[in-house]
């Protein structure tokens, strides 16, 4: 009986994180994203700001 009630551990926390994301809308992935070189620019400035240090 101890082995079944580690079973429900999982169980509960999957059926949990699948309530959450139906409730939060998170059903289908978002639009992809336009701004890449944006974010391409401004992580290879971090990376030059904290390389220098």
């Amino acid at each position: 009986m101890g082995a079944l009630l580690w079973l429900l551990i999982p169980l509960t926390v999957g059926l949990t994180a699948g309530i959450w994301a139906w409730g939060t809308g998170r059903r289908t992935a978002g639009p992809p994203d336009r701004g890449t070189f944006d974010d391409l620019d401004r992580y290879q400035r971090m990376r030059t700001v904290l390389g220098n240090h």
